[in-house]
């Protein structure tokens, strides 16, 4: 199960959010102030590049929705690969 790193962009706080499935949608909020202003992050320990052959770069498969909620503007991330 993938750990997925975030950083508030209001607050400059780090955050990590445990996957249990990765085709579920999460939303996030920063446990400091409660925005949803995020950026996802790269991990530093650990990461996989598969599918992109020599001098391709892979794509990740990620979507990003940004919208309107109750609390401000908040981030859905979709995670690719099995479930």
């Amino acid at each position: 199960m993938p750990i997925f790193e975030f950083k508030c962009l209001d607050c400059d706080e780090y955050l990590e959010i445990l996957v249990m499935n990765k085709k579920d949608e999460v939303e996030l909020a920063c446990p400091h102030c409660g925005s949803c202003n995020l950026e996802r992050i790269l991990s530093t320990t650990s990461h996989t590049v598969t599918g992109g052959g020599p001098g391709r770069p892979a794509s990740s498969g990620a979507s990003t929705q940004t919208r309107n909620c109750s609390s401000g503007s908040c981030t859905t991330y979709t995670i690719p690969g099995p479930a």
